[in-house]
């Protein structure tokens, strides 16, 4: 047998955490279409479009350290689903909010709703645990591969969830999150029957503790600078005279390039080890600033440029997520996925503020060329020190 076929025990379990991501992703698409959306028609100002995204990403990263301490307790199933339980009932609370009871409620719900996110991510590790070692990389591919259908099916699911909730006497563009009511529960009622399985040993207490901090730089800085980007590229499009069509097409390239290669970089991760796929990633998101330097105004190099943006995305959360849970003995893991995701967060909510000063200041070629500085400061040292295929724990 070949380190790249999943052992017969973990296939159904990989299949179950893919197909609960795949259906629960469906729901992530309406915190970032309607909410901002909703801020603005509930106060009629503009300047609130941004706070439930806000409070939204906070949320998140509350809702990952909330997900891993359940998980610790109830089992990796039952913990997954609470968090999905959770955002259902966040969704709840906006579409209550939305329906008169103001902007307060909203930013309630949308905190709740992000607890939502965290399962939807958190999935890859419990994959990545119930595959071992040898197809760690592949179950994360499998299992990132999965939130691609949700982040696809999501936002074509706009028009059809508006005419849903206007049936039903609700404002329109509160569609999108009844979509994500049923899709929350749905990822849930999915995992919960295994939820008696998988129960982790409990954490170690105290200085014991070990923290996979080149993990965590990885997985943030890969984030940092892919959120940056992607934070002003589209403002940056239609600045030099591209039309919806192009801004559509080649956002919709860049994720495309995220998720799709999983498949593939997965079992690649498993093959190469985590020091080349680091250097993987260095290399793609280098080349994304590069090109994108180069031509700056141009829709066709900025379609390369974030396409490769995209395509070092994956790789560097594959190496970044395959080196979290293997640097860690297993009663350390939960803890050190739920750190992972706070700082893939953290990066992301000040990836973005970080891009517009950036830019004003230097322009968009020094946004881009600034990113390939910073990933080959931060992950050329982590891959030359990895020493070994794998930092396993003995």
């Amino acid at each position: 047998m070949t380190t790249t076929t999943l052992l017969a025990p973990t296939r159904p379990k990989v299949a179950l955490l893919a197909a609960a991501t795949a259906v629960g992703s469906i729901g992530l698409a309406a915190g970032g279409i309607a909410g901002p959306l909703l801020a603005v028609d509930l106060t009629g100002d503009p300047a609130t479009a941004g706070l439930p995204v806000g409070v939204h990403v906070a949320g998140s990263a509350a809702g990952a350290v909330l997900v891993s301490r359940a998980s610790a307790r109830i089992g990796r199933p039952a913990g997954l689903a609470l968090g999905y339980v959770l955002g259902a009932l966040g969704a709840v609370v906006v579409v209550a909010a939305a329906a008169g009871a103001g902007l307060g409620l909203l930013l309630v719900g949308s905190a709740l709703f992000g607890v939502g996110n965290a399962p939807v991510f958190l999935a890859r590790y419990a994959a990545a645990e119930a595959a071992g070692p040898a197809n760690r990389g592949r179950a994360l591919g499998i299992v990132l591969f999965a939130v691609a259908a949700g982040a696809v099916a999501g936002p074509n699911l706009l028009a059809g969830s508006e005419r849903l909730a206007s049936a039903l006497g609700l404002p329109p563009l509160t569609g999108l999150y009844l979509i994500a009511v049923a899709a929350f529960l749905a990822a849930a009622g999915a995992l919960l029957p295994s939820s008696a399985t998988g129960r982790t040993p409990p954490r170690s207490r105290g200085t014991g503790a070990r923290v996979p901090w080149r993990a965590v730089a990885l997985l943030a800085v890969t984030n940092l600078v892919m959120v940056g980007v992607m934070a002003v590229a589209p403002v940056h499009l239609v600045a030099h005279g591209h039309g919806p069509a192009w801004v559509g097409g080649i956002v919709s390239v860049h994720a495309l390039c995220m998720f799709a290669p999983s498949l593939v970089s997965g079992p690649l991760l498993d093959r190469t080890g985590p020091a080349v796929a680091t250097l993987l990633a260095a290399a793609l998101l280098a080349a994304a600033g590069v090109v994108g330097a180069l031509g700056p105004d141009d829709a066709i190099v900025l379609l390369v440029s974030l396409g490769l943006l995209g395509l070092g995305w994956n790789a560097g959360v594959l190496a970044g997520s395959a080196l979290l849970t293997a640097d860690v003995p297993p009663r350390d893991r939960l803890r050190a996925e739920g750190l992972g995701e706070v700082a893939m967060g953290l990066a992301a909510g000040g990836g973005a503020p970080i891009a517009g000063l950036v830019v004003a200041s230097g322009g968009f070629t020094a946004l881009v060329a600034g990113v390939a500085i910073v990933v080959l400061v931060v992950a050329v040292p982590v891959a030359v020190t990895l020493t070994r295929r794998f930092g396993e724990p003995s």
